[in-house]
């Protein structure tokens, strides 16, 4: 048996109109129903709440400014959910809303609660049917497309394989538009990346996002083990029997601590830490913790177990940790060591500042 998480947009879901095409819902169901029938768990991440709103509110295109979006999105869930939860019914299963901010992966407490509430309802034979909660979030705090949240996803349920559907069967070596381009089959690392002209971000009348959006989500899903299928809606149920269709990226990394993926791609620094050269290399090189007496500077406002960027003398952000002091506390221990700091102010400053356990170094 799998855990297969699938994310499927917008523009794939909607019918020339902008509206919600019950046909192409119900052949995605159906394909998604298949693989629950050999056994595989699905975890669905679908984009579609602001197209499905379109229509009964008189739009055309989708709005630009946020309130309309958010009104879009209110009124098409619950007909994005049902229409779900109507085909699902027939194949003999039960959907579960998970409605989620990017809240909810950038604060710890939040990404564990939202694992145990998977959890459960993979346990319970649910599908759960994933989408930002669009009528809450704001301008500043988004996912702006569902390829990122797919890619956290699949890390936070312990996926062994991503499929991302797009309305394009797979990643192209030039613009697929053009006669020469020819679909990429596998993807082993970020030099086969490299080499391809990959067409920019663009918003489309439906939805938002692109290949490049895509690709970054790849990058998260594979640089935790998580190899990632793209290709099309339409060849859906073949990539979740296997059959060799779309681009397959291969895992590049190891699977880590949950803490550590939201660290590094999930949570958003609320200050910064500046170090010194030493500090540096004892963060690089001996797997450290950080101490007070390398860090030269605190900028940014937060209290104890907010993330916070590492900042390099040379200006490079070299990791980010979940610090242990507010930013008030902390000038006054520059420089310190632990053991001067705990003989005056009390064994509450002994502790490191960002321990290591709890560090992430930028590009691992």
């Amino acid at each position: 048996m799998s855990r297969v998480v699938v994310k499927v947009g917008s523009s794939s879901l909607s019918s020339a109109a902008g509206g919600l095409d019950g046909t192409r819902v119900d052949a995605l169901v159906d394909a998604l129903a298949a693989a629950r029938g050999r056994g595989d768990e699905i975890v669905l991440v679908s984009s579609g709440a602001i197209a499905a709103g379109l229509a009964p509110l008189g739009l055309t295109r989708r709005p630009r400014n946020l309130a309309t979006q958010q009104a879009a999105a209110s009124v098409g869930q619950g007909a994005l959910i049902a229409r779900y939860a109507e085909r699902f019914v027939h194949h003999g299963l039960v959907v579960g809303q998970v409605l989620l901010t990017a809240d909810d992966v950038t604060r710890r407490t939040h990404y564990r609660n939202a694992y145990q509430t998977f959890a459960r309802l993979l346990e319970l034979g649910v599908v759960p049917i994933v989408n930002e909660n669009d009528t809450v979030a704001t301008s500043e705090i988004r996912f702006g497309d569902n390829d990122r949240l797919a890619a956290l996803v699949s890390h936070l349920v312990h996926a062994d394989l991503l499929v991302l559907l797009s309305d394009v069967d797979g990643l192209y070596d030039g613009d697929p538009r053009g006669a020469e381009a020819r679909v990429v089959s596998d993807v082993r690392g970020e030099s086969d990346i490299a080499a391809l002209d990959i067409v920019r971000p663009s918003e489309s009348a439906i939805g938002t996002g692109g290949m490049v959006t895509k690709i970054e989500a790849a990058r998260i899903a594979t640089g935790a083990g998580i190899p990632v299928i793209l290709t099309s809606a339409q060849q859906a149920a073949a990539a979740l029997a296997g059959d060799p269709v779309g681009t397959r990226f291969h895992p590049t990394g190891r699977r880590r601590p949950t803490r550590l993926l939201w660290l590094a791609h999930a949570s958003d620094a609320k200050g910064a830490l500046h170090v010194d050269a030493g500090a540096v290399g004892a963060l690089t090189g001996r797997n450290a913790s950080l101490l007070p007496a390398g860090i030269t500077k605190v900028t940014g406002t937060f209290e104890a177990g907010d993330p916070v960027d590492v900042i390099g003398p040379d200006g490079t952000v070299v990791a980010r940790g979940v610090v242990n002091y507010d930013s008030g506390e902390l000038p006054a221990m520059l420089g310190r060591s632990t053991h001067e700091l705990a003989s005056e102010l009390g064994a509450d400053f002994s502790s490191a500042v960002v321990h290591r356990d709890d560090l992430m170094l930028t590009g691992l």
